[in-house]
């Protein structure tokens, strides 16, 4: 099977709060939405963002929260991690960790969507990533 990810979808609650924090704070044009959902294309794959309800509904299993994962969004610099993490908080998110420079270098901080879904905000030296915005496992 190929090794690949096509859609990560988040449940959401309110599709205009949503929809404020990812293309006021991250600046992501959606490729589609209505009443319920969100879909933004990204570099190789989509980002969903759905009602929490019809999710449930779809999947067949109770709505649930999301504390058990982080998504990360890399930057090209240690000087773009604070202004982006700034900006996701002025679009509606909410500060879970100031940036700070980890044992392995680099830089990273953490802000949570309104839905409560963590945004890890990362600069990693040893993680290039192309003018397409792919990031390449690096050690």
């Amino acid at each position: 099977m190929q090794q690949q990810m096509s859609v990560v979808t988040l449940g959401i609650d309110d599709v205009a709060r949503s929809r404020r924090f990812y293309t006021e704070g991250f600046g992501w044009s959606p490729a589609f939405e209505n009443d319920e959902l969100v879909f933004y294309q990204m570099n190789g794959f989509v980002l969903g963002t759905w009602l929490r309800s019809a999710m449930a509904e779809d999947s067949a299993r109770p709505a649930a929260g999301s504390s058990g994962f982080a998504l990360a969004h890399n930057v090209a610099s240690g000087d773009d991690v604070a202004p982006v993490i700034e900006q996701l908080i002025a679009a509606g998110g909410s500060l879970l960790r100031a940036a700070k420079a980890p044992p392995q270098g680099g830089l990273n901080g953490y802000v949570s969507d309104p839905d409560g879904h963590a945004w890890e905000i990362a600069f990693n030296p040893a993680w290039p990533i192309s003018r397409e915005g792919y990031v390449t496992f690096g050690t």
